[in-house]
């Protein structure tokens, strides 16, 4: 393994659940690959931007007239979508917000998610790109959302699966930290979800 892609979302710092939880796993990557390299990209700490008109026609025109013209535009992206190309590993390591992912995130993704780059369309059907991959997700909860009643309000979970799988990354293993916010599990949280850390197949 040459290059881990780590994308840490939460903005809560030495009290976020997931970025604890990130941690015990670079730990473990870096002991298992001490010559790989490890990129921990904070995205609450960059912001990055939301897509406005330019930087969409930029990332997302196919004449490349206008691709050489819109050039500057495009660079942020360019060099992000390089980035998770170049990497053997992708980590997200995210809280759930209202049932769903942090907008910092999904500026990211959309940012990386790019025809001709990651993904392409071919016969009438969708070709990921970004193949070869692995994932794992990082996901940190209030309530607890593998079980009923609330399994069916995650869409975290299976929103980051479907647009991984869409560029080619199916190979995807999930970490949870959930239950931070129900006073009878919140201290066991972290812990526990340390402990599947230990346990993943890498």
């Amino acid at each position: 393994m040459k290059q881990i892609l780590m994308i840490e979302v939460s903005p809560r710092g030495e009290d976020s659940a997931s970025r604890s939880v990130a941690d015990t796993l670079a730990a473990r990557l870096t002991r298992l690959y001490p010559s790989a390299r490890l990129i921990r990209r904070d995205l609450a700490a960059e912001r990055l931007p939301q897509l406005d008109e330019i930087t969409l026609r930029a990332i997302s025109t196919q004449d490349p007239a206008e691709a050489e013209r819109l050039k500057a535009a495009a660079d942020q992206s360019d060099r992000l979508t390089d980035e998770l190309l170049d990497s053997d590993l992708l980590v997200i390591a995210t809280p759930m917000w209202n049932f769903g992912i942090p907008s910092a995130l999904k500026a990211w993704i959309d940012l990386v998610v790019r025809s001709g780059r990651t993904f392409r369309y071919a016969d009438g059907a969708v070709v990921g790109l970004a193949k070869d991959k692995k994932a794992i997700l990082v996901l940190a909860s209030g309530g607890v959302f593998t079980e009923d009643p609330w399994r069916s309000w995650d869409f975290v979970e299976p929103y980051l699966r479907q647009i991984l799988g869409f560029i080619g990354i199916v190979d995807v293993q999930t970490v949870r930290a959930e239950g931070m916010n129900l006073p009878w599990l919140a201290a066991e949280v972290v812990p526990k979800a340390n402990k599947a850390v230990e346990a993943l197949a890498l």
